[in-house]
Protein backbone atom coordinates (compact mmCIF):
# COMPACT_ATOMS: atom_id res chain seq x y z
CA UNK A 1 0.00 0.00 0.00
CA UNK A 2 1.67 3.13 -0.75
CA UNK A 3 1.58 6.14 0.95
CA UNK A 4 -1.52 8.49 -0.73
CA UNK A 5 -3.55 4.96 -0.38
CA UNK A 6 -2.89 5.01 3.26
CA UNK A 7 -3.64 8.28 4.03
CA UNK A 8 -6.89 8.19 2.47
CA UNK A 9 -7.91 4.54 4.13
CA UNK A 10 -6.86 7.30 7.46
CA UNK A 11 -8.67 10.00 6.36
CA UNK A 12 -11.72 8.04 5.63
CA UNK A 13 -11.60 6.40 8.96
CA UNK A 14 -11.79 9.48 10.56
CA UNK A 15 -14.30 10.26 8.99
CA UNK A 16 -12.60 13.38 7.10
CA UNK A 17 -14.11 12.28 3.53
CA UNK A 18 -13.01 15.36 1.50
CA UNK A 19 -9.52 14.36 2.88
CA UNK A 20 -9.78 11.40 1.97
CA UNK A 21 -10.63 12.35 -2.06
CA UNK A 22 -8.02 14.71 -2.17
CA UNK A 23 -4.75 11.84 -2.18
CA UNK A 24 -6.96 9.77 -4.91
CA UNK A 25 -9.01 11.60 -6.77
CA UNK A 26 -7.35 11.02 -9.59
CA UNK A 27 -6.40 7.93 -9.85
CA UNK A 28 -7.90 4.47 -11.52
CA UNK A 29 -5.75 1.96 -9.87
CA UNK A 30 -7.74 -0.60 -7.76
CA UNK A 31 -7.26 0.55 -4.42
CA UNK A 32 -7.83 4.28 -5.49
CA UNK A 33 -11.26 2.98 -7.32
CA UNK A 34 -12.39 1.63 -4.26
CA UNK A 35 -11.22 4.72 -1.66
CA UNK A 36 -13.13 7.10 -3.81
CA UNK A 37 -16.12 4.81 -4.00
CA UNK A 38 -16.42 4.16 -0.28
CA UNK A 39 -15.49 8.17 -0.13
CA UNK A 40 -18.90 9.05 -2.32
CA UNK A 41 -21.37 6.83 -0.69
CA UNK A 42 -20.16 8.27 2.56
CA UNK A 43 -21.21 11.29 0.90
CA UNK A 44 -24.74 10.39 -0.56
CA UNK A 45 -23.87 9.74 -4.05
CA UNK A 46 -24.71 6.22 -3.56
CA UNK A 47 -25.17 5.07 -7.51
CA UNK A 48 -21.46 6.60 -8.14
CA UNK A 49 -20.12 4.71 -5.38
CA UNK A 50 -21.36 1.51 -6.58
CA UNK A 51 -19.68 2.02 -9.83
CA UNK A 52 -17.12 2.90 -8.51
CA UNK A 53 -16.85 -0.09 -5.93
CA UNK A 54 -17.55 -2.43 -9.10
CA UNK A 55 -14.71 -1.13 -11.35
CA UNK A 56 -12.48 -1.41 -8.44
CA UNK A 57 -13.84 -5.46 -7.83
CA UNK A 58 -12.91 -5.66 -11.77
CA UNK A 59 -9.44 -4.32 -11.16
CA UNK A 60 -8.43 -6.64 -8.56
CA UNK A 61 -6.46 -10.10 -9.58
CA UNK A 62 -8.49 -13.32 -8.79
CA UNK A 63 -6.08 -14.01 -5.77
CA UNK A 64 -6.09 -10.51 -4.45
CA UNK A 65 -9.52 -12.28 -2.21
CA UNK A 66 -9.44 -9.94 0.92
CA UNK A 67 -9.67 -6.68 -1.78
CA UNK A 68 -12.30 -8.04 -3.27
CA UNK A 69 -14.35 -8.85 -0.36
CA UNK A 70 -13.86 -5.84 1.07
CA UNK A 71 -15.19 -4.22 -2.23
CA UNK A 72 -18.23 -6.52 -2.07
CA UNK A 73 -18.69 -5.53 1.14
CA UNK A 74 -18.54 -1.91 1.08
CA UNK A 75 -21.48 -2.70 -2.65
CA UNK A 76 -23.30 -4.28 0.24
CA UNK A 77 -23.44 -1.38 2.23
CA UNK A 78 -24.45 0.76 -0.17
CA UNK A 79 -27.18 -1.21 -1.24
CA UNK A 80 -28.67 -1.26 2.24
CA UNK A 81 -28.60 2.51 2.01
CA UNK A 82 -29.98 2.33 -1.01
CA UNK A 83 -32.68 -0.26 0.85
CA UNK A 84 -31.79 -2.69 -2.09
CA UNK A 85 -33.39 -5.73 0.25
CA UNK A 86 -33.87 -8.51 -2.45
CA UNK A 87 -31.86 -11.88 -2.51
CA UNK A 88 -30.04 -13.82 0.27
CA UNK A 89 -28.18 -12.60 2.87
CA UNK A 90 -26.08 -15.90 2.59
CA UNK A 91 -23.45 -14.09 0.30
CA UNK A 92 -22.62 -11.32 2.88
CA UNK A 93 -22.59 -14.03 5.35
CA UNK A 94 -19.83 -15.71 3.18
CA UNK A 95 -18.00 -11.89 3.07
CA UNK A 96 -17.64 -12.21 6.53
CA UNK A 97 -16.28 -15.76 7.15
CA UNK A 98 -13.75 -15.00 4.63
CA UNK A 99 -12.70 -11.60 6.68
CA UNK A 100 -12.62 -13.55 9.30
CA UNK A 101 -10.49 -16.43 8.46
CA UNK A 102 -7.70 -14.05 6.44
CA UNK A 103 -7.44 -11.84 9.78
CA UNK A 104 -9.07 -8.97 8.35
CA UNK A 105 -10.99 -8.74 12.07
CA UNK A 106 -12.58 -5.33 11.42
CA UNK A 107 -14.18 -5.51 8.20
CA UNK A 108 -15.44 -8.97 8.99
CA UNK A 109 -17.21 -7.55 12.14
CA UNK A 110 -18.54 -4.84 9.82
CA UNK A 111 -20.18 -7.69 7.80
CA UNK A 112 -21.90 -9.09 10.16
CA UNK A 113 -23.23 -5.69 11.39
CA UNK A 114 -24.33 -4.79 7.89
CA UNK A 115 -26.27 -7.89 8.14
CA UNK A 116 -28.09 -7.17 11.40
CA UNK A 117 -29.09 -4.07 9.97
CA UNK A 118 -30.46 -5.76 6.95
CA UNK A 119 -32.18 -8.60 8.64
CA UNK A 120 -33.97 -5.72 10.78
CA UNK A 121 -35.02 -3.79 7.98
CA UNK A 122 -36.73 -7.06 7.23
CA UNK A 123 -38.56 -7.41 10.21
CA UNK A 124 -36.66 -10.91 10.73
CA UNK A 125 -35.55 -9.68 14.71
CA UNK A 126 -34.63 -13.68 15.88
CA UNK A 127 -31.69 -13.71 12.98
CA UNK A 128 -30.83 -10.31 13.63
CA UNK A 129 -30.01 -10.74 17.34
CA UNK A 130 -28.32 -14.22 16.79
CA UNK A 131 -26.09 -12.16 14.46
CA UNK A 132 -25.79 -9.83 17.22
CA UNK A 133 -24.82 -12.66 19.60
CA UNK A 134 -21.97 -13.55 17.22
CA UNK A 135 -20.38 -10.23 18.10
CA UNK A 136 -20.28 -10.21 21.93
CA UNK A 137 -17.02 -9.64 23.55
CA UNK A 138 -15.34 -9.48 20.93
CA UNK A 139 -12.98 -6.25 20.82
CA UNK A 140 -13.83 -3.80 18.36
CA UNK A 141 -12.90 -0.36 17.45
CA UNK A 142 -14.52 2.40 18.87
CA UNK A 143 -17.04 3.25 15.37
CA UNK A 144 -17.88 -0.13 15.30
CA UNK A 145 -19.27 -0.49 18.90
CA UNK A 146 -21.41 2.43 18.74
CA UNK A 147 -22.42 0.87 15.29
CA UNK A 148 -23.00 -2.51 17.09
CA UNK A 149 -24.51 -0.98 20.48
CA UNK A 150 -26.75 0.91 17.79
CA UNK A 151 -28.16 -2.19 16.32
CA UNK A 152 -28.62 -3.74 20.01
CA UNK A 153 -30.62 -0.54 20.89
CA UNK A 154 -32.81 -0.55 17.52
CA UNK A 155 -33.50 -4.41 17.92
CA UNK A 156 -34.50 -3.78 22.44
CA UNK A 157 -36.88 -1.01 20.66
CA UNK A 158 -38.32 -3.28 18.46
CA UNK A 159 -39.24 -5.65 21.49
CA UNK A 160 -39.87 -2.91 23.52
CA UNK A 161 -36.87 -3.75 25.98
CA UNK A 162 -36.73 0.18 26.91
CA UNK A 163 -34.59 -0.31 29.40
CA UNK A 164 -31.62 -2.45 27.37
CA UNK A 165 -32.29 0.18 24.19
CA UNK A 166 -31.40 2.92 26.94
CA UNK A 167 -28.26 0.79 28.33
CA UNK A 168 -27.40 0.18 24.70
CA UNK A 169 -27.69 3.77 23.53
CA UNK A 170 -25.70 4.71 26.65
CA UNK A 171 -22.75 2.58 25.18
CA UNK A 172 -23.27 3.79 21.67
CA UNK A 173 -22.68 7.63 23.02
CA UNK A 174 -19.92 7.25 24.46
CA UNK A 175 -18.30 4.89 21.81
CA UNK A 176 -19.45 7.30 19.20
CA UNK A 177 -17.84 10.22 21.33
CA UNK A 178 -14.43 8.05 21.21
CA UNK A 179 -14.37 7.39 17.71
CA UNK A 180 -14.80 11.31 17.20
CA UNK A 181 -17.02 11.14 14.09
CA UNK A 182 -19.38 13.35 13.87
CA UNK A 183 -21.82 11.64 11.69
CA UNK A 184 -22.31 8.73 14.10
CA UNK A 185 -22.71 10.82 17.26
CA UNK A 186 -25.42 12.77 15.08
CA UNK A 187 -27.53 9.09 14.65
CA UNK A 188 -26.91 8.34 17.87
CA UNK A 189 -28.21 11.44 19.07
CA UNK A 190 -31.20 10.71 17.02
CA UNK A 191 -32.02 7.71 18.26
CA UNK A 192 -31.63 8.89 21.59
CA UNK A 193 -34.41 11.66 21.03
CA UNK A 194 -36.58 9.22 19.57
CA UNK A 195 -36.75 7.58 23.00
CA UNK A 196 -38.58 10.66 24.66
CA UNK A 197 -41.31 11.44 21.49
CA UNK A 198 -44.78 9.93 21.81
CA UNK A 199 -44.76 6.34 20.15
CA UNK A 200 -48.59 5.69 20.68
CA UNK A 201 -51.95 6.51 21.99
CA UNK A 202 -53.97 5.06 24.54
CA UNK A 203 -58.09 5.05 24.41
CA UNK A 204 -60.31 3.79 26.52
CA UNK A 205 -62.39 4.91 30.15
CA UNK A 206 -62.50 8.19 28.62
CA UNK A 207 -58.89 8.44 28.06
CA UNK A 208 -56.55 10.06 25.25
CA UNK A 209 -53.06 10.28 26.31
CA UNK A 210 -49.95 9.69 24.10
CA UNK A 211 -47.59 7.05 25.55
CA UNK A 212 -43.88 7.00 24.96
CA UNK A 213 -42.69 4.07 24.30
CA UNK A 214 -41.52 2.91 27.91
CA UNK A 215 -44.79 3.52 28.59
CA UNK A 216 -46.49 1.46 26.25
CA UNK A 217 -44.15 -1.56 27.58
CA UNK A 218 -45.51 -0.70 31.25
CA UNK A 219 -49.04 -0.39 30.11
CA UNK A 220 -48.66 -4.13 28.48
CA UNK A 221 -46.66 -5.16 31.81
CA UNK A 222 -49.07 -3.72 34.26
CA UNK A 223 -52.04 -6.50 33.95
CA UNK A 224 -54.63 -4.24 32.28
CA UNK A 225 -57.37 -5.19 29.59
CA UNK A 226 -55.34 -4.35 26.53
CA UNK A 227 -56.43 -4.46 23.10
CA UNK A 228 -53.43 -3.76 20.93
CA UNK A 229 -54.55 -2.42 17.77
CA UNK A 230 -50.49 -2.51 16.74
CA UNK A 231 -50.72 -6.37 16.16
CA UNK A 232 -54.45 -6.93 16.70
CA UNK A 233 -54.96 -8.74 19.29
CA UNK A 234 -55.89 -8.74 22.69
CA UNK A 235 -53.23 -9.12 25.67
CA UNK A 236 -54.08 -9.50 29.47
CA UNK A 237 -51.22 -10.12 31.46
CA UNK A 238 -48.98 -12.54 29.73
CA UNK A 239 -51.85 -13.97 27.59
CA UNK A 240 -51.91 -13.34 24.21
CA UNK A 241 -55.00 -13.43 21.64
CA UNK A 242 -54.30 -13.07 18.20
CA UNK A 243 -56.85 -11.57 16.02
CA UNK A 244 -55.08 -10.78 12.97
CA UNK A 245 -56.49 -13.00 10.76
CA UNK A 246 -59.69 -12.17 12.04
CA UNK A 247 -60.66 -8.56 11.32
CA UNK A 248 -64.23 -8.77 12.28
CA UNK A 249 -64.06 -10.00 15.89
CA UNK A 250 -60.93 -7.44 15.93
CA UNK A 251 -63.18 -4.76 15.20
CA UNK A 252 -65.58 -5.99 17.31
CA UNK A 253 -63.54 -5.87 20.59
CA UNK A 254 -61.97 -3.02 19.73
CA UNK A 255 -65.25 -0.98 19.73
CA UNK A 256 -66.27 -2.93 23.10
CA UNK A 257 -63.17 -1.98 24.36
CA UNK A 258 -63.35 1.85 23.14
CA UNK A 259 -66.69 2.40 24.97
CA UNK A 260 -65.62 0.58 28.11
CA UNK A 261 -67.17 0.68 30.75
CA UNK A 262 -70.54 2.30 28.56
CA UNK A 263 -72.21 -0.61 26.01
CA UNK A 264 -71.95 0.09 21.65
CA UNK A 265 -75.46 0.80 20.10
CA UNK A 266 -75.90 -2.46 17.63
CA UNK A 267 -76.55 -0.25 14.66
CA UNK A 268 -72.90 1.40 15.52
CA UNK A 269 -71.00 -1.99 15.77
CA UNK A 270 -72.77 -3.45 12.25
CA UNK A 271 -71.35 0.01 10.90
CA UNK A 272 -68.21 -0.20 12.06
CA UNK A 273 -67.53 -3.97 11.64
CA UNK A 274 -69.67 -4.20 8.57
CA UNK A 275 -69.42 -0.73 6.92
CA UNK A 276 -73.32 -0.71 6.38
CA UNK A 277 -75.67 2.00 8.02
CA UNK A 278 -78.73 -0.36 7.44
CA UNK A 279 -78.86 -2.42 10.03
CA UNK A 280 -81.05 -5.11 8.75
CA UNK A 281 -82.28 -8.41 10.63
CA UNK A 282 -79.10 -10.38 8.40
CA UNK A 283 -76.76 -7.69 9.71
CA UNK A 284 -78.40 -8.33 13.27
CA UNK A 285 -78.17 -12.16 12.91
CA UNK A 286 -74.70 -11.98 11.66
CA UNK A 287 -73.51 -9.15 14.78
CA UNK A 288 -74.85 -11.99 16.95
CA UNK A 289 -72.92 -14.65 15.75
CA UNK A 290 -70.15 -13.08 15.29
CA UNK A 291 -70.28 -11.58 19.18
CA UNK A 292 -71.14 -15.15 19.88
CA UNK A 293 -67.48 -16.19 18.68
CA UNK A 294 -65.72 -13.65 20.53
CA UNK A 295 -66.90 -13.99 23.54
CA UNK A 296 -65.57 -17.82 23.06
CA UNK A 297 -62.50 -16.65 22.21
CA UNK A 298 -62.21 -14.05 25.53
CA UNK A 299 -64.28 -16.47 27.93
CA UNK A 300 -61.36 -16.51 30.59
CA UNK A 301 -60.64 -13.09 30.81
CA UNK A 302 -64.17 -11.21 29.83
CA UNK A 303 -67.91 -11.37 29.29
CA UNK A 304 -69.51 -9.19 26.48
CA UNK A 305 -73.10 -8.70 28.36
CA UNK A 306 -75.78 -7.92 26.10
CA UNK A 307 -77.62 -4.44 26.97
CA UNK A 308 -81.05 -3.43 25.80
CA UNK A 309 -78.53 -0.89 23.40
CA UNK A 310 -76.15 -3.20 22.20
CA UNK A 311 -73.42 -5.07 23.95
CA UNK A 312 -70.63 -4.40 26.82
CA UNK A 313 -67.15 -5.38 27.68
CA UNK A 314 -67.08 -6.94 31.28
CA UNK A 315 -63.42 -7.89 32.18
CA UNK A 316 -63.28 -11.12 35.06
CA UNK A 317 -61.32 -8.90 37.08
CA UNK A 318 -61.37 -5.95 38.20
CA UNK A 319 -58.76 -4.77 35.31
CA UNK A 320 -59.03 -1.10 33.41
CA UNK A 321 -59.72 -1.50 29.66
CA UNK A 322 -57.20 0.07 27.38
CA UNK A 323 -56.95 0.43 23.41
CA UNK A 324 -53.31 1.03 22.47
CA UNK A 325 -53.36 2.36 18.95
CA UNK A 326 -50.72 3.39 16.71
CA UNK A 327 -49.33 6.49 15.95
CA UNK A 328 -50.42 6.15 12.24
CA UNK A 329 -53.38 4.29 11.23
CA UNK A 330 -54.93 2.71 7.92
CA UNK A 331 -54.20 0.22 5.93
CA UNK A 332 -50.70 2.37 4.76
CA UNK A 333 -49.79 2.92 7.94
CA UNK A 334 -46.57 0.58 8.21
CA UNK A 335 -45.56 1.56 5.29
CA UNK A 336 -45.34 4.76 6.26
CA UNK A 337 -43.39 4.10 8.94
CA UNK A 338 -40.94 2.26 6.94
CA UNK A 339 -40.89 5.46 4.44
CA UNK A 340 -40.50 7.38 7.79
CA UNK A 341 -36.76 6.64 8.55
CA UNK A 342 -35.75 9.04 5.77
CA UNK A 343 -34.18 6.80 3.32
CA UNK A 344 -34.89 6.06 -0.07
CA UNK A 345 -36.86 2.46 -0.45
CA UNK A 346 -37.11 0.54 -3.73
CA UNK A 347 -40.67 -0.73 -4.25
CA UNK A 348 -39.19 -4.32 -4.58
CA UNK A 349 -37.52 -3.43 -1.12
CA UNK A 350 -40.61 -2.17 0.49
CA UNK A 351 -42.77 -5.53 -0.73
CA UNK A 352 -40.05 -7.83 1.14
CA UNK A 353 -39.97 -5.77 4.37
CA UNK A 354 -44.18 -5.81 4.55
CA UNK A 355 -43.95 -9.12 3.44
CA UNK A 356 -46.42 -8.04 0.19
CA UNK A 357 -46.81 -8.08 -3.65
CA UNK A 358 -45.30 -5.36 -5.19
CA UNK A 359 -48.39 -4.52 -6.89
CA UNK A 360 -50.50 -3.76 -4.03
CA UNK A 361 -47.21 -2.17 -2.85
CA UNK A 362 -46.89 0.00 -5.53
CA UNK A 363 -50.50 0.78 -5.73
CA UNK A 364 -50.63 1.83 -1.89
CA UNK A 365 -47.26 3.85 -2.74
CA UNK A 366 -49.32 6.04 -5.90
CA UNK A 367 -52.04 6.61 -3.35
CA UNK A 368 -49.89 7.69 -0.48
CA UNK A 369 -47.93 10.52 -3.08
CA UNK A 370 -51.31 11.61 -4.35
CA UNK A 371 -52.22 12.49 -0.65
CA UNK A 372 -48.88 14.45 -0.19
CA UNK A 373 -47.25 11.67 2.38
CA UNK A 374 -44.79 10.36 -0.10
CA UNK A 375 -42.48 11.42 -2.67
CA UNK A 376 -40.88 9.33 -5.49
CA UNK A 377 -37.57 10.12 -8.11
CA UNK A 378 -36.81 8.21 -11.25
CA UNK A 379 -38.66 5.46 -12.87
CA UNK A 380 -38.85 1.74 -13.78
CA UNK A 381 -36.18 -0.16 -11.29
CA UNK A 382 -34.66 2.98 -10.65
CA UNK A 383 -37.74 4.82 -8.47
CA UNK A 384 -37.09 5.50 -5.29
CA UNK A 385 -39.68 6.56 -2.56
CA UNK A 386 -39.30 8.64 0.49
CA UNK A 387 -41.06 10.60 3.56
CA UNK A 388 -40.30 13.08 5.96
CA UNK A 389 -40.97 11.44 9.48
CA UNK A 390 -44.08 12.51 11.56
CA UNK A 391 -42.82 15.07 14.39
CA UNK A 392 -43.34 13.94 17.27
CA UNK A 393 -43.99 10.36 16.45
CA UNK A 394 -41.83 7.30 16.72
CA UNK A 395 -43.18 4.81 14.02
CA UNK A 396 -41.52 1.73 15.88
CA UNK A 397 -45.13 -0.06 17.00
CA UNK A 398 -45.62 0.25 13.33
CA UNK A 399 -42.58 -1.81 11.94
CA UNK A 400 -43.24 -5.34 10.41
CA UNK A 401 -42.41 -7.72 13.26
CA UNK A 402 -42.59 -4.99 15.84
CA UNK A 403 -43.84 -6.26 19.47
CA UNK A 404 -43.46 -9.45 19.11
CA UNK A 405 -45.40 -11.76 21.11
CA UNK A 406 -44.12 -14.44 23.45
Amino acid sequence: MDSLIAASARALASGDVLAALKHVALRDDPPALALRGIAMAQLGELPLARELLRRAQRGFGVHEVVARARCGLAEAEVALALRELGGSSDPLSAIAAQLDSRGDTANALQAWLILARRLLLLGKLQEAARVLRLLENRPMPAALVAMSALTAATLALRTLQTEQARAALERARMAAAQAGIATLQAEVDEACRKLDQPAARCLGGGADALLRIDQVQELLASGAWVVDACRRGVRVGSHWQSLARRPVLFALVRALAEAWPGDVDRDDLILRVFGRRDGDETLRARLRVEIGRLRALIASHAHIEATPAGFRLSPCTATPVRVLVPPIEGEQAALVALLGDGAAWSTSALALALGGSQRNVQRALVELEAAGQARSSGRGRAQRWWSMPLNGFTTILLLPAALPID
